[in-house]
């Protein structure tokens, strides 16, 4: 007696085998906040408040920019084009993010 042949698998189904597996929904989210390390904010010292605010005082409109900056408990790096900057509010822009010049720690 013979094997009777196997049907032939659809591709779709066969991609759904190779699919990754969530054992636990929203574990994954889970992690990532987990590994995320949480700095304080650096308190800028005299110098280092004026260098920044020199490099502050060279930004211009529609200039590219990189601006390393405090959000959610660790520092970031932006760079794009500078969309605004608003001393009055104390807010510079740089594409769509808006950042608080107080949370600023360096521009290049």
């Amino acid at each position: 007696m013979g094997k009777k042949p196997r049907a032939k698998m659809s591709i779709e189904n066969r991609a759904k085998q190779f699919s990754p597996f969530a054992a636990i929904r929203g574990l994954q989210d889970a992690l990532e906040k987990k590994e995320r390390i949480i700095v304080e904010k650096i308190e800028l010292s005299e110098e280092m408040a004026e260098e920044l605010d020199r490099k502050m005082q060279q930004l211009e409109k529609g200039r590219i920019a990189t601006v390393v900056y405090f959000a959610e408990d660790n520092y970031l790096k932006k760079t794009g084009i500078v969309a605004r900057i608003d001393k009055s509010s104390q807010v510079l822009q740089i594409v769509d993010t808006k950042i608080a010049f107080k949370d600023i720690l360096d521009v290049e």
